[in-house]
């Protein structure tokens, strides 16, 4: 898919990853919906972006992602893409989570990514059309201990993409898992910098990085994108030869 002119939502865009991704879809030729809760920082995004639409949305509430879908519509009149990155890290050893506290997590990693995909279907289903991206985490493959409450909200994602992408088939709608290394962002309250590593082998990637093989997954539909855990590989962003439908870690 040829990005130039395709109305794509990044949710989660007022920094990091999204931000990256969104700044990115510009760049090409996109026209970026800008949603994340941060209604400053997405306006400060849209005056560098041509004045790209900014909806601030709360995904907790599926309301919102109908509104937000709502709004992309009724400035462009169809909606080509879906960015579903927004979320929220969680750090802690499983016998201190307290499950009170966890659930705003769910709704956000988990509910927020189903609501937004329920609310663009309709809109890609009508012209048969339309690309959606998940990001999950590399944390759902090697599970260390830690993260283990953080890496469950993400393993629900990987399920819900790999089912969405069977149901949604029908409609013309390609449904894409990206699952991202460790990455130098605010995420965790900035706990990664660029190039360093909490473990031997594992090096902080740049969002930017992330980003063009979000762009990758718009391009190519294919169904799931391992970022390796290692130094950053600038061929990764690059589009696989025909028929190939996935690259894994060993790759």
């Amino acid at each position: 898919m040829d990005l130039t002119g395709r109305v794509v939502i990044v949710t989660g865009a007022s920094s990091g990853i999204g931000e990256a991704t969104a700044r990115l879809l510009h760049r090409a030729g996109a026209l970026p919906v800008l949603a994340a809760r941060r209604a400053d920082r997405l306006t400060a995004l849209s005056a560098e972006l041509d004045g790209a639409l900014s909806v601030p949305t709360d995904l907790t509430e599926p309301a919102r992602a109908r509104a937000l879908v709502d709004a992309a519509v009724g400035r462009y009149g169809r909606v080509d893409g879906l960015v579903n990155n927004a979320g929220a890290s969680f750090h802690r050893r499983l016998e201190e989570v307290d499950p009170a506290a966890y659930v705003p997590l769910l709704k956000l990693n988990v509910v927020g990514v189903l609501a937004a995909m329920q609310a663009v279907l309709p809109v890609m289903r009508r012209r048969r059309a339309g690309r959606i991206v998940n990001v999950s985490s590399g944390t759902t493959v090697l599970a260390p201990p830690g993260v283990g409450a953080y890496a469950a909200s993400k393993s629900a994602v990987n399920m819900l993409s790999t089912v969405a992408r069977k149901e949604f088939a029908a409609d013309g709608v390609d449904v894409s898992l990206v699952l991202p290394s460790i990455t130098a962002t605010e995420f965790g309250d900035g706990m990664f910098r660029d190039g360093a590593g909490p473990a031997p082998g594992m090096v902080a990637h740049r969002p930017d990085y992330v980003a063009r093989v979000i762009l990758r997954a718009l391009r190519t539909g294919e169904e799931r994108i391992d970022i390796p855990h290692g130094p950053e590989r600038p061929d990764l962003a690059e589009a696989p030869g025909r028929g190939r439908r996935s690259v894994s870690v060993e790759e």
